[in-house]
């Protein structure tokens, strides 16, 4: 991670249809790698109640970019890509 730039902001959707649609199991899955990856200096993770995007939804944005439809599945590779990047953010699922 560049020392200059701040952690990696993740914001999930905690609205209620977000969150019946699959927030609940996106937030335990980002919880469960960034403490598995020891990452919680490098990511910080907000919540919003909603993004007005329910249709969409689940809805979360990691680093600025909003994503759709983010099943959990997508969200591991979406996860395994940030461990890729040059922000240094490594991992070993």
């Amino acid at each position: 991670m560049n020392p200059n730039e701040g952690p990696l902001e993740i914001v999930i959707c905690l609205g209620s249809s977000c969150f019946a649609r699959g927030n609940s199991e996106n937030l335990a899955t980002i919880n469960a790698h960034v403490q598995r990856h020891g990452l919680k200096a490098s990511i910080r993770m907000t919540g919003k109640l909603c993004q007005d995007e329910c249709m969409q939804g689940p809805n979360l944005s990691i680093g600025g970019k909003t994503y759709h439809g983010v099943t959990e599945a997508k969200l591991r590779e979406l996860l395994e890509q940030l461990g890729k990047s040059s922000r240094g953010l490594h991992g070993t699922d």
